[in-house]
This record gives structure tokens, sequence and C-alpha cells, in this order.
């Protein structure tokens, strides 16, 4: 019994035992560690998703603020990354990684034990987005060294001696999508600093894409950089290009002159303790100062001005009716008014010759027409002759045939 307590006491404390491990960060500058069953002397590995692990501040749940643990199942690794802040330089941080094997149930624990050197942070930094990377492909020194090239050889050759990555984060984990097909990558977000001022061209870079700054993707746009990223492997959003820093940004350049007219009138005032402890007292805007809300011009641009170009625009649509419609009227009255048929008047003797011509327009044509083909006493119907073809009327009433009226008023 006794045999078998030690031999489980054992067990535990070998699957349990510790390994310490001793590392460096820098206030300012990326800091990545990668997480792999070499570390917990696990060499084979059956699976891909065989082992986890479960880092955490020592004595604490979950890690700083500043740091964060991801796992990639792409490289079956776990990954610790942050930037330290100037609160943590000079000091000394331990994290506990407990690793757990899937297959047969084994933990084992590593100890990192974490120094974090004061530097000073980088005034300039550079910030763009990756489209074509995730988090995880940033974590290969390789890819890191060609980015950091790019700018040290071409477009930012006074960082070359101390240019770093300063940041460096999922677009998903930024507030960015995820992509419509898992093919895609997510993207990453990267700054790089320097103390160095920004050269001639980034500066023109800048003036470039400073446009595009209101779009909140805009992959399709091609830059004068752009065959020196994409010869490297990087393809970048270049919405999310931009450059910060010591130098004044073209977006800020009206604080920037009101900033530095405030500096020289605090140049120009006496040199004393009571100037001095004024000037660091927030003085609030007085009410006169607070601009007035005009309500009468809101009105004219809200109502004024567009009634008038209602009525410009009705006006326009009234005339152009009225134009059509005595276009119509002088079209439908033209062909009446401008046909004039004349037409031969004879006797009902047709040895009489022809003596007078009159137009149809004419009043006592009709008449006289009627008055000519009534002296027939063969035609009980007469005619109006129009062309080929004839219109009939109604028959002509038999002649009135006078009578007398005897006393009691009875035709005779």
């Amino acid at each position: 019994m006794q045999l078998l307590l030690l031999i489980v006491a054992w067990l535990g404390v070998e699957s349990a035992r510790a390994f310490k491990l001793q590392l460096q960060a820098n206030v300012g500058e990326l800091f990545t560690y990668k997480i792999a069953p070499q570390l917990f002397n696990w060499t084979h590995q059956v699976i891909g998703e065989q082992f986890r692990y479960r880092p955490s501040l020592q004595d604490y749940p979950d890690l700083p603020s500043w740091m964060r643990y991801m796992y990639s199942h792409e490289y079956h690794a776990g990954f610790i990354y942050g930037t330290p802040p100037i609160s943590a330089a000079g000091k000394s941080l331990n994290f506990d990684v407990v690793a757990l094997n899937r297959q047969n149930y084994e933990t084992r624990q590593l100890i990192i034990s974490m120094f974090v050197a004061h530097k000073f942070i980088t005034p300039n930094v550079v910030q763009m987005k990756i489209d074509n990377l995730n988090w995880v492909h940033l974590m290969d020194p390789g890819r890191v060294e060609n980015l950091r090239n790019i700018f040290r050889k071409d477009l930012w050759p006074g960082s070359k001696e101390d240019l770093s990555v300063v940041f460096m984060e999922s677009a998903v984990n930024m507030g960015g999508r995820l992509p419509l097909r898992p093919q895609q990558r997510e993207g990453v977000i990267v700054h790089v600093g320097s103390f160095a001022q920004f050269s001639p061209r980034l500066k023109e870079l800048q003036e470039e894409v400073r446009p595009l700054y209101k779009l909140p993707s805009c992959t399709y746009k091609r830059t004068s950089v752009q065959k020196i990223f994409e010869n490297v492997g990087f393809k970048l959003d270049w919405c999310a290009f931009k450059m910060v820093g010591i130098e004044s940004p073209t977006e800020v350049l009206y604080h920037n002159n009101h900033a530095s007219g405030r500096l020289d009138e605090h140049q120009k005032q006496p040199h004393n303790t009571e100037v001095q402890h004024h000037n660091e007292n927030w003085m609030a805007i007085s009410r006169e100062d607070v601009p007035m809300r005009n309500y009468i011009d809101e009105f004219a641009f809200a109502f004024a001005i567009p009634g008038m170009i209602l009525a410009v625009l009705l006006g326009m649509l009234s005339a152009v009716l009225c134009f059509q419609h005595h276009k119509f009227s002088i079209h439908m009255d033209y062909p009446m008014s401008s046909t004039v048929q004349m037409v031969q008047c004879s006797d009902t003797n047709p040895m009489q010759p022809v003596t007078t011509l009159k137009s149809l327009k004419d009043p006592n044509f009709l008449l006289d027409n009627i008055s000519m083909r009534s002296q027939s006493p063969n035609n009980s119907l007469y005619q109006l002759d129009s062309g080929a073809s004839g219109i009939y009327a109604r028959p002509k009433p038999p002649p009135y045939k006078g009578g007398t009226l005897g006393r009691n008023g009875v035709d005779i």
C-alpha cells in the first residue's frame, strides 16, 4: 500500500514538474514568444490538436492588460505577445504556463520569468494594415525582417539604426470583420517606429493616400510604392496607412497652428512664479464667447432656398406646357385654314356654260347647290358630292299646297 502511494506521488510530481525560463522585453517594443511542445519536453505529437496551453500571471488568473495569448491552429502552437507600457519598466514578471496533453491528460508547468527593460518610446510611428496575412504570420522573424527592410532601405533610410515593431494585433480584434471565405486572411495591424524624422518619400506617400482616409477600406487602390511591398509578400490597405509622430500630421495642422500661437504668447510673458502658476490653471470659456445659434439662417436654408427653386421649376414647367398646348392648337387648325377647294357651279341644263367658281367655305355654296339639285323632279333625295363618296341627307319634304279655311276653321 505504501509502495502504491509512493508511485502515485512520484507520478504526480513528475507530471506537475515545472520548467523555468528567463526572457527580456523592452518598453514600447513588441514582445512575442512561441509556446510549443518542445518547451515541456514533449516530442511526440500524434494529432494536430493534441496539446493545449493556459498562460497566466503568477498568482493571478489572467495575463496583464497589455499582453495577449492566442492559439494558432495553423502552427499548432500558442503565442503570447504584447507591448510593455512605461508603467512596467524595471519590473520582473513571472508567468505560469500550464500545458495539457489531451491524449493521456498529462499536465506540465512552465514558469517564464520576464524582465521589462526601460527604453524611450519611439516618437515617430508608421501605422499600416496588411490584408493578406494573419496575426500569426508576423510571429515569423524572417517575415518581420523583410518588413523592416522595406523601410530601412527604401522608404525610411534614417530609421536604419533603431527601427522596430511597436505594435501588432489581428484586424478582427481591432474591430474588423471576418472574411466571407475561410480561405481568406483576416488581416493584421502593424506599427513600426523610430526616432528618425520621416523621410521625404514617406511624406509624399502620406499625401498620396490622405484622400482615402474617409473610406473604410480600399484594397483596390494602387500607389507608387505598391510593388515594393508586393515583391516581399505584403498587400497593404492604403486607407489605413498613416504617419503619427512629433512632426505635425496633415490632419491636425489647424490645431498645431493655434498651439504654436499660444506658445509664442507664453514666451512673451515674464517668467515669474505667479504667472506660471496662473497659466497652469484651466480657464473656462465665458458665456459671451459661446457661439449663438442663428435660426433665421437655418430657416432660410431649409425653406426659402428650396421654395425659390421649386417656384422656378414650376414656372419652367408651366411655360413648357403652355408652349406645347399652343403648338398643338396651331397644328390642328393649320390644315383646315390653309386648304381652299374650288368647285364649279352650273345650272341643271348641261348645255349651259360654266359661269362662276365658288369656294367650299362659302356659306351660300351649300344652299345654291341644294337649290340646283332640287330642280330635278327625279331626285327624291338631295346629295352633296365631296370627292369620290357621297353624303346623303334627309329626304326633301313634300311641297306645301295652300287651301282655304271655312268659318269653323276646317280646311276645305
